[in-house]
C-alpha cells in the first residue's frame, strides 16, 4: 500500500502539494493553463479554483473545517496612489491564517521535505514552541514565538562519516525550486529555529503567502466559499 504522501500525488488528480517529491513538479509544470476547454461558466472555474488552491493550502483538513475557519473579511487596501501599480488581489490572503499552523512553519523553514513529514515531526515532540514541546501539528503560533527543531530530525542534515557532533548538510533531490524563506519568518540554520514575525500581507507586485497560483486564482476560490457562505445563511 502506498505511503500517505504518495496517494495524495496521483498524477490522475492534478494537484500541486507542499513536497519536494518529483510528481509534485511535474505537475507544477503541467499547470501551464488553469482552465480547461470544457471549464466554461463561471461557476466552473470559480470549483477548479477552490480545488486546486485547497490542494496546496489545506494541510489534510476537511472541508467543514475548512468553512469554520474561513473569514470573509479580507484587508482592502488594494488602492492606486498616484497611478502607481496597487498591491495584488487581497484574495490571495484567504489562505493565510494557515500559515501560522506549526505544521507549515516547519515546511516553510525547510527542515521537512513536505507537509506530512513536518506533521510527523511535530507529533513525534522534535518540534518546540519557546522551549515547550507541543505535538499539535494544527497550533496556531502567535507573533514573535520562537520554533526550534531537533537538528537530527531536520530532513537536510546528517551524521558525518568520520564520528563528529556537527551535523552534515545534505542537499535532497528536487529541493532547490521551493528553497525561498517568506518575509513573515526568520530562519536560522545554526539552531535550527525559526521566528514567526508577523501575519503574511501584500505588498506592490507581491504577495506573500506562498503560492504556484496566481492571485487572480485566489480570487475565483475566494467569491466561491463567499457565495456559499451567503447561501447558508
Amino acid at each position: 500500500m502506498p505511503r500517505k504522501s504518495e496517494r495524495h500525488l496521483k498524477l490522475s488528480r492534478q494537484l500541486i502539494s507542499m513536497t519536494w517529491n518529483p510528481r509534485n513538479l511535474y505537475q507544477l509544470d503541467s499547470k501551464k493553463r488553469l482552465f480547461t476547454i470544457k471549464q466554461k461558466t463561471l461557476f466552473q472555474h470559480m470549483w477548479k479554483a477552490k480545488r486546486d488552491t485547497r490542494g496546496y493550502h489545506d494541510a489534510n483538513i476537511t472541508e467543514k473545517q475548512w468553512l469554520r475557519m474561513f473569514n470573509p473579511q479580507l484587508p482592502t487596501y488594494n488602492v492606486k496612489i498616484d497611478n502607481k501599480p496597487s498591491n495584488p488581489n487581497a484574495a490571495s490572503l484567504m489562505y493565510a491564517c494557515m500559515e501560522r499552523r506549526l505544521d507549515f512553519i516547519v515546511f516553510r523553514s525547510h527542515f521537512a521535505s513536505s507537509i506530512w513529514m513536518a506533521r510527523q515531526l511535530v507529533v513525534h515532540g522534535k518540534v518546540k514552541i519557546n522551549g515547550k514541546e507541543l505535538p499539535y501539528p494544527s497550533h496556531k503560533v502567535k507573533d514573535g514565538d520562537v520554533i526550534s527543531v531537533d537538528p537530527e530530525a531536520v530532513v537536510t542534515l546528517e551524521k558525518p562519516e568520520n564520528g563528529s557532533k556537527e551535523l552534515d548538510f545534505v542537499p535532497q533531490p528536487y529541493q532547490q525550486p521551493w528553497m525561498f524563506i517568506p518575509d513573515y519568518l526568520e530562519v536560522n540554520y545554526n539552531t535550527c529555529s525559526v521566528v514567526f514575525l508577523r501575519e503574511p500581507m501584500t505588498r506592490p507586485s507581491l504577495t506573500e503567502v506562498p503560492s504556484p497560483y496566481p492571485p487572480e486564482f485566489h480570487a475565483l476560490a475566494y467569491e466561491f466559499y463567499l457565495r456559499r457562505g451567503r447561501n447558508r445563511k
